[in-house]
């Protein structure tokens, strides 16, 4: 059902308070904040376009897990310094989210002013949603848009309470969210294409589920080519193996052939003999030669390859986990060298699920070479299982 979009949201003149998703990886420091900022970036569209309309914007948005406590090392103001310069305009951190003083400082502002709330998590009322809580945020603006995919599935206080107290749309970011991931759900351009990684089948089963029937091939690799490649029979040696997902790797590749749906898993892979970063020994051996003891740590070369020019094949691909262990740079090539096929193919529609999938694509530095890449991990995963989203649901229909 389609939804109220921010261009029919009477926004001009008034105190627009905006949900955005501002949780990034904060706790390796604020020096990294520009490394991984792209959920920033992502909402600059919304924010320009209120600015334009000399609005007063009040954003919010949560960082990390509080537990509805005040901690010092997850306050926004780090990320509102970081959004200042993105955005190129002054960005008014406030030292809470609700409150008298809050208010008085949020009427302090003018036309085309920007103001970050302080940490909503740090109020336990967020997360449980609490009237209170709600009527508080609503107090400070004139309407709302909500502009943070990333945690439209969660229903909290910002996300779906705030929608019965003030007239409400979804925001630029929103609105891409749900058309790209909508269409490549419902009317891709075929072959389609899923390329699934990460490290636990479990994470997946019911976006397989979802997609298997539209798939012309499906394409594993990370941890989760681990189970697939034990219940083909092979041994894995001392990797992880959801033993309670097996029959279910199973059926996927039985349901998989009986559709003609190309199945496609590691050929050779690389291993270590140990879980770590620098393991005293590391490798690249055929997927029938794992030894005892040793780990599967990325997909191989070949196999990368293999990956590469079966996607060329490929109108529409979806994206979900990395094919290795790409926090360890020595386990990242799989991953890189498909992300680059991928990037470079000219006329093909690549939706990327967000959480590590993004982080690799933004790490690499090919953002740009993709159609969309989701701000959200659980929220697409969720998406991609075709789950109703509260933080969507709740907004009004057009």
């Amino acid at each position: 059902m389609a939804k109220r979009t921010l261009s029919r949201l009477d926004v001009a003149n008034k105190r627009a308070l905006v949900r955005v998703d501002f949780n990034i990886p904060i706790e390796q420091g604020v020096e990294v904040i520009a490394s991984y900022d792209q959920r920033l970036r992502a909402t600059l569209p919304t924010i320009r376009y209120l600015l334009e309309r000399n609005c007063r914007v009040v954003l919010c948005s949560h960082l990390g897990r509080p537990g509805g406590k005040v901690a010092e090392e997850l306050r926004l103001a780090p990320v509102g310094d970081r959004l200042a310069e993105l955005l190129g305009h002054p960005v008014r951190n406030l030292k809470d989210c609700i409150g008298p003083e809050v208010a008085e400082e949020v009427n302090r502002l003018e036309g085309g002013q920007v103001a970050l709330l302080e940490n909503l998590r740090f109020h336990p009322g967020e997360e449980k949603n609490d009237p209170d809580f709600v009527k508080g945020l609503a107090a400070l603006a004139d309407c709302f848009v909500m502009d943070a995919f990333a945690v439209a599935h969660r229903a909290h206080a910002s996300t779906v309470g705030i929608v019965t107290e003030l007239p409400s749309a979804m925001g630029l970011l929103v609105q891409r969210e749900v058309e790209e991931m909508g269409r490549a759900l419902e009317s891709p351009a075929s072959p389609l294409a899923a390329l699934m990684g990460g490290a636990k089948v479990s994470d997946k089963i019911l976006v397989l589920e979802n997609l298997l029937d539209k798939l012309d091939h499906l394409f594993i690799g990370g941890g989760m080519a681990v189970t697939f490649l034990k219940a083909r029979g092979l041994e894995t040696g001392a990797s992880t193996v959801e033993e309670d997902r097996l029959d279910f790797a199973r059926e996927v590749m039985e349901r998989a052939a009986a559709r003609n749906i190309g199945v496609h898993l590691p050929q050779d892979v690389v291993i270590a003999n140990s879980f770590e970063a620098e393991p005293a020994e590391s490798r690249t051996v055929p997927v029938e030669q794992v030894p005892e003891g040793w780990f599967i740590m990325d997909v191989g070369m070949e196999t990368a390859g293999r990956f590469a020019s079966g996607l060329k094949e490929c109108r529409t691909i979806i994206w979900n986990g990395p094919m290795g262990v790409f926090e360890m740079p020595r386990f990242s090539q799989g991953t890189r060298v498909v992300a680059n096929a991928i990037a470079d193919l000219p006329g093909i529609t690549t939706v990327v699920g967000g959480g590590s999938t993004a982080e690799a694509v933004e790490e690499l530095g090919l953002m740009d070479g993709m159609t969309h890449v989701s701000t959200g991990g659980g929220a697409s995963l969720e998406f991609l299982e075709g789950r109703e989203l509260p933080g969507i649901a709740a907004l009004p229909d057009l």
